[in-house]
């Protein structure tokens, strides 16, 4: 097992900050940041400080959406600090924890840095990237107390249905371990309610936000549901971390959640165009195969050749002003992910450069 001493920060996040900002940016997972004005804010709206364990109105608004008791909510500042939080409360140094394989890094790097033993259960390609019971659980031992993946899977897109879920829930059930489930990209289904894997039992924790959904990234509006005991050990953990969120934040976020319908609405008509743009794209590579879900933000093309997907990126960067990520940073070096939930002119001239530059390493 890795030390928690000799792990710091993360490799993907430390390149997204450095590297990935280009022309043509089809690295990023999340819609654009949505305008201060489109919001329809007024300084009457705002104020600057509060206190306490969570801003009342925000915690309605996310029950009232979710259908979750406000007992079981802990906001945190977006997900990625949910994921901190939570893995935080539900693990000591030392604790088995099985983590799905290709993963989000930094969720994977917050894991070690807790002192994780960390084992994996595969994603593959082949099994168009779905989350198998079968396989989870011939890898659970008694001393597993938490299973960890992402719905939608991040960086294939792939949705993981209930009847899968419940079973990985009886399964964790056995072991007498908990579920964590990031379901930041799950709101890109658009559904009019939301659906969350909360309400599938009482060992299911889940993280999410109004990040990449809705181009909301700058409000670090994120939330946990948990039973409500440990939704308390959260809150009192918390108070070792932020002590309290950023007020206007939580204010605007209710602002937000209040015209969250039509926010969903214009969002989904991009992302509805920028699919039809990629899958069109992939239609003419024959150099390229793809597991191609119908919905989320991203998909995590693979080389034919077998070659890593490094030296195109490079090329792609260099010559054409554009980025992908490397699949390396998700532990599959010959993909690489593209997301298609920026402005539909970047994408399509990006995806003409992409296609370039894929020509240029054939």
């Amino acid at each position: 097992m890795t030390s928690w001493r000799e792990v710091t920060g993360s490799t993907y996040m430390h390149w997204a900050k450095t590297q990935s900002v280009s022309r043509f940016n089809l690295a990023t997972s999340g819609l654009g940041n949505l305008s201060l004005r489109d919001l329809r804010v007024s300084l009457d709206d705002l104020e600057l400080t509060s206190g306490g364990y969570g801003y009342e109105p925000l915690l309605q608004e996310i029950s009232k959406r979710y259908r979750v008791e406000t007992e079981s909510i802990v906001t945190a500042a977006g997900t990625s600090f949910a994921n901190h939080l939570a893995i935080a409360a539900l693990i000591k140094p030392g604790d088995e924890v099985l983590f799905e394989e290709p993963a989000y890094e930094p969720m994977l790097a917050t894991a070690r840095y807790l002192g994780a033993d960390i084992k994996r259960f595969p994603r593959e390609f082949e099994d168009g990237f779905r989350a198998l019971p079968e396989k989870i659980d011939a890898l659970v031992t008694e001393s597993t107390r938490l299973i960890v993946l992402t719905n939608l899977h991040n960086p294939s897109g792939v949705l993981t249905d209930d009847e899968t879920l419940l079973a990985i829930g009886a399964i964790a059930r056995r072991a007498g371990a908990c579920v964590l489930v990031n379901e930041v990209y799950l709101e890109t289904l658009y559904e009019a309610t939301p659906r969350t894997s909360f309400h599938l039992g009482s060992e299911f924790v889940v993280t999410s936000s109004l990040t990449k959904a809705f181009g909301l990234s700058g409000l670090r509006c994120g939330w946990i549901f948990a039973a409500p005991e440990l939704a308390q050990r959260m809150r009192l953990l918390d108070d070792l971390f932020s002590v309290t969120q950023v007020h206007a934040g939580e204010r605007l976020s209710v602002v937000a959640l209040r015209q969250i319908d039509e926010i969903a609405a214009r969002a989904q008509a991009l992302m509805n165009r920028n699919r039809e743009l990629l899958n069109a794209f992939l239609d003419t590579r024959d150099d390229l195969e793809t597991v191609r879900p119908p919905f989320g933000t991203v998909m995590f093309p693979r080389l034919r050749s077998g070659e890593t997907s490094d030296r195109l990126c490079r090329v792609l960067r260099e010559k054409y002003e554009t980025t992908v990520v490397p699949g390396s940073f998700f532990e599959r070096p010959t993909h690489f992910r593209v997301g298609i939930a920026g402005p539909t002119d970047v994408l399509e001239h990006g995806l003409e450069r992409l296609g370039q530059a894929l020509d240029d390493i054939n």
